[in-house]
């Protein structure tokens, strides 16, 4: 039976790599990512490395930019986590961070409103690193904020973190993070 193909058990350790490659967000076992675009984008990145001789040069270039994707993204996370839990959310934080495809918008009218606290995030603080396209994932966040009639207070914050440089530069880390 362990060399037959119907041991349930047989691919396990299989079926973890595999899980842990698709982890697109650093969540194990959390495939429910990969329906927005962005999430797309490193899933195709991470099938086509998969596809190369690990001694390529593309191999090892593909690996580095899934790698500094990943960890991008996680400094964004961070940073939107600060922030939360310096408002008052420390609890909350994870799952007001927490998107998957079964999220949804609360409220249809404020999705423009959650667009626009986005947008000038984006514009007039660094909480997104200056190459960052917007991902969708924190639209949901930002609706969440709007809900909880915090995301003014967030942006505020967001303001004072993470301050617009002239040329991109960030604040230093001792001045970024504020406390209430």
């Amino acid at each position: 039976p362990l060399c037959s193909n119907n041991n349930p058990y047989a691919s396990f350790g299989a079926t973890l790599a595999r899980d842990e490659e698709q982890n697109l967000w650093s969540t194990p076992h959390d495939v429910t990512h990969t329906e927005a675009d962005d999430d797309r984008v490193l899933y195709n990145m991470i099938v086509v490395r998969n596809q190369l001789d690990k001694d390529s040069e593309e191999w090892q270039k593909l690996n580095y930019d899934i790698y500094t994707l990943r960890q991008t993204r996680k400094e964004v996370r961070s940073r939107w986590k600060h922030i939360l839990e310096d408002l008052g959310f420390q609890k909350e934080a994870d799952s007001l961070l927490s998107v998957t495809k079964l999220s949804i918008i609360s409220d249809s009218q404020n999705m423009g409103k959650a667009r626009d606290i986005l947008l000038k995030l984006s514009e007039e603080t660094n909480i997104f690193p200056t190459s960052w396209e917007l991902s969708e994932r924190y639209l949901f966040v930002v609706d969440r904020l709007i809900a909880l009639d915090a995301a003014d207070e967030f942006f505020k914050m967001a303001s004072v973190a993470y301050p617009k440089r002239p040329g991109g530069e960030r604040a230093d880390d001792s001045q970024k993070t504020p406390q209430c």
